[in-house]
């Protein structure tokens, strides 16, 4: 079975000192539902539809399965997502 690629935003990603090789990521959504953990990137340009970062989808794996970049994000963008997360883990 070929496992489907999603985009993601790499939020993390691993330095050669680190004790494991993970990249942490936030899935994006064109699936927008205006819940609590969604944070709004509105249509960039590399994305085909308007589109949100699910904070509350927050996983890692292998860096070497992220295959190819998108696009960036803008500061006020990242500022967001981390109030988001800051909200969603109570910190």
């Amino acid at each position: 079975m070929v496992e489907k690629s999603r985009p993601v935003l790499v939020l993390a990603f691993p330095e050669s000192e680190d004790a494991r090789a993970l990249a942490v990521v936030a899935p994006l959504t064109s699936q927008i539902r205006g819940m609590r953990g969604e944070v709004d990137l509105g249509k960039p340009r590399w994305l085909p539809k308007h589109s949100a970062v699910n904070v509350q989808g927050l996983a890692s794996f292998d860096h070497r399965k992220l295959t190819r970049r998108l696009g960036e994000i803008s500061p006020t963008q990242m500022e967001d997502i981390k109030a988001a997360l800051r909200d969603l883990l109570n910190l």
